[in-house]
């Protein structure tokens, strides 16, 4: 599996705390790294692109598998806004950087999508696991990779989503470390964000659900775990990269993983009490 460098940005000529400064910076062509971290308090989404006519069983593979595909927006076909997420935003530009795939295989990493617009496109916006970060880090939670300019490690399990037509495939998920008395917390911090993946899927042995921490999803993340802790695994939404894979539609448009849509929602519009 071909691993890609991510790239990080650490000096801002833009707020970085403004959702809609994120976006124009993205559209700009100022930044293609990782969007963890920035407009704290709003939401990220992971996006998913497809021909209308596969829209149907995406959004049924969607309804079927809330936990990695919690969507919380779709457009009209051949619409590149998503005006319940933000008035200004345009899908074609505003993302640091997009995977383009051919067939279900991935063929380009673009930062602007503009010339490979289709008419019959419909964007599909999930929820992200930024999202209960945030919660996370305000319960006092710490998370090392955050501070270390990375992000969760990205795995593919051996857990099977719920097919729904043509869309299929194994669960990936993120890692997050703990020591045991925060890992409870975690967990109930967590469960309190159903839209953004939710509580963990499985704790403790990766072998359990067919990971290796050293084999992460195209090199994406931290898997480092401190002798004392517990790995614990959510739900991600990369799994519809996987999904898209086995179904071959002839084109598809997603983020790069990490590099998300940053939206004018609030977190805490998500959170269920």
């Amino acid at each position: 599996m071909t691993t890609i460098t991510l790239p990080k940005t650490t000096e801002y000529r833009w707020d970085r705390r403004d959702p809609r400064a994120v976006r124009h910076a993205c559209r700009a062509g100022d930044y293609t790294g990782y969007t963890a971290g920035l407009a704290p308090g709003h939401v990220q989404a992971n996006l998913c692109m497809l021909p209308k006519d596969w829209a149907e069983d995406f959004l049924l593979f969607c309804q079927r598998n809330p936990a990695p595909c919690p969507l919380i927006a779709r457009s009209d076909p051949g619409d590149p806004r998503l005006p319940t997420l933000a008035a200004d935003l345009d899908i074609r530009t505003d993302v640091p950087r997009y995977h383009v795939f051919r067939d279900g295989a991935f063929v380009e990493e673009v930062t602007d999508i503009t010339d490979h617009w289709r008419d019959d496109l419909v964007v599909f916006a999930l929820g992200c696991s930024f999202s209960f970060e945030e919660a996370l880090v305000d319960a006092g939670l710490p998370l090392r990779f955050l501070e270390r300019g990375s992000v969760a490690g990205v795995y593919v399990t051996n857990i099977d989503t719920r097919p729904a037509g043509r869309f299929h495939g194994k669960l990936a998920v993120t890692m997050r470390p703990f020591k045991p008395a925060d890992a409870i917390r975690a967990i109930q911090v967590t469960s309190r964000f159903p839209n953004v993946h939710g509580a963990p899927v499985h704790i403790g042995d990766p072998a359990a659900i067919g990971v290796d921490l050293a084999v992460r999803y195209r090199g994406v993340g931290d898997g480092t775990v401190e002798p004392g802790e517990l790995p614990l695994f959510w739900a991600c939404g990369l799994t519809p990269q996987l999904a898209v894979a086995n179904a071959k539609p002839p084109f598809c448009i997603t983020h790069a993983p990490s590099s998300m849509l940053v939206t004018d929602l609030r977190n805490a519009s998500l959170a269920v009490l």
